[in-house]
């Protein structure tokens, strides 16, 4: 089970920012996915989650309408449209997947995660 994220990258403060979690090895659609972020010295922190079968996202209330969680059911890609992007959105961003059954917003839900991705933002 392989979750590849891509996407990040240095961006001014107002900017936009598409990540992409790419997920191998099985079939996902059991799962939650979701978007984690943590900056240096904080702790990981929920961004956005969603289930495969689109039965809704749920976001962080500091991300709620500027970011977007959605999938390509075809490619096994979720993406998090990140737009207004703010030096406080600087991180490194994971993406997991979940029990579905568990909490989406706990890391402790999340049993597959893959390498993070930076995102930099200069005011």
């Amino acid at each position: 089970v392989q979750l590849q994220a891509s996407g990040g990258g240095l961006v001014q403060a107002g900017d936009s920012l598409r990540l992409s979690c790419a997920a191998s090895g099985r079939t996902f659609s059991y799962y939650t996915m979701g978007w984690f972020r943590q900056a240096p010295g904080e702790e990981r922190e929920f961004v956005a989650a969603m289930t495969w079968s689109g039965g809704g996202a749920f976001y962080a209330d500091s991300v709620k309408g500027r970011f977007t969680i959605s999938s390509d059911n075809a490619k096994n890609t979720v993406y998090l449209q990140m737009n207004s992007l703010n030096p406080e959105d600087a991180a490194v961003y994971y993406c997991a997947a979940a029990d579905p059954t568990k909490a989406v917003a706990r890391t402790s839900s999340y049993v597959y995660w893959g390498q993070g991705t930076q995102v930099t933002v200069s005011s």
